[in-house]
């Protein structure tokens, strides 16, 4: 009786399950080892500050720490509502956001796509290298080169001037119709090469008899690219756009604080730099940490809105 006891309790969906657990650990404790560093990185430097977010309820004094400050409620949020500049951050943030993600989501597959039609293994080593280099340097380097290029007395508005095109110098970083544009075309540059990799590796598992067959068929380059290429590319395409989604409120926060001016104010400020100006340069920290609470939130649920409607038309989601 006591053996068959035992034998029942060890059967039990609950044991096998632990014992399960436990027999994979130590069968991949290597890997677990080898794991744990970058799980207690993340902890510490990803989960640990999420703690901060209490702050956008209390009326934060250093002196009292965060729990020993007075609770204040939603009095922060209610507060950014209230800003009369709101409408015009949000509208700045949203615009910006989204003819970063229309671009990176486009240009970068382009570019894969083309570099996937070249041949020649050197040239298209080399194209894939030039491109995805400017993601290495940093942003500050990159907006002082075109605030250079694109100066009043840069190589732009001298061959501009020297052709007979324009009259005058042009003042593009004085422009408020252009600073929108010219953000998104310089981040675009930046990333696009970095971008392509993520294509060009789901272009580079497509099955080659696809290609061999519609040849067969009598299928040019164009039409092997419309049927085969791009419905191949498509679960990377709606994964990318569901993800990008998450930055629809976020825009670049370096793009508009180092090629933003007091002429540009208007068009260039966004949450990222009012978030800024509040909580380093005046010291708000509770009014700041709401608005980025509530800034992540609304991504989360923009997110999670793309990958239910996603899921529903094309059948491709996240999760």
């Amino acid at each position: 009786m006591e053996h068959n006891t035992g034998k029942q309790l060890k059967n039990k969906p609950g044991s096998r399950l632990r014992g399960g657990w436990l027999q994979t650990i130590a069968r991949q404790r290597a890997l677990f080892l080898m794991a744990l560093p970058c799980v207690i990185l993340v902890a510490v430097f990803y989960y640990g500050p999420l703690y901060g977010w209490l702050m956008a309820f209390f009326r934060y004094s250093p002196s009292k720490g965060i729990l020993g400050s007075e609770f204040v409620g939603l009095y922060y949020f209610k507060q950014f509502f209230s800003d009369p500049d709101v409408g015009m951050i949000l509208r700045n943030t949203v615009a910006m956001s989204a003819m970063n993600i229309v671009a990176h989501s486009i240009l970068p597959l382009l570019l894969a796509l083309m570099i996937n039609e070249v041949r020649n293994k050197h040239f298209k080593g080399s194209v894939q290298t030039l491109t995805y280099l400017p993601h290495f340097i940093s942003f500050v380097v990159v907006s002082n080169v075109f605030l250079e290029l694109l100066g009043t007395k840069g190589p732009v508005n001298e061959a501009l001037l020297s052709t007979g095109i324009a009259d005058s110098a042009i003042k593009f970083w004085q422009e408020p119709s252009l600073f929108w544009l010219l953000v998104t075309l310089i981040r675009a540059w930046k990333e696009v090469g970095w971008d392509a990799i993520l294509y060009l590796a789901a272009l580079a598992a497509i099955d080659e008899t696809q290609y061999e067959a519609a040849s067969l068929d009598g299928c040019g380059r164009f039409r092997k690219i419309w049927y085969i290429t791009i419905p191949n590319l498509l679960p990377t395409v709606v994964v990318l756009w569901i993800l990008n989604m998450s930055g629809i409120f976020a825009a670049s926060f370096d793009a508009s604080y180092m090629l933003g001016n007091s002429v540009t104010a208007n068009v260039a400020e966004v949450i990222e730099t009012y978030v800024y100006k509040m909580g380093i340069s005046m010291g708000m920290y509770s009014y700041s940490t709401a608005i980025s609470l509530l800034q992540t939130v609304i991504g989360f649920i923009l997110v999670w809105l793309t990958n239910k409607l996603s899921q529903k038309t094309t059948d491709y989601s996240l999760w």
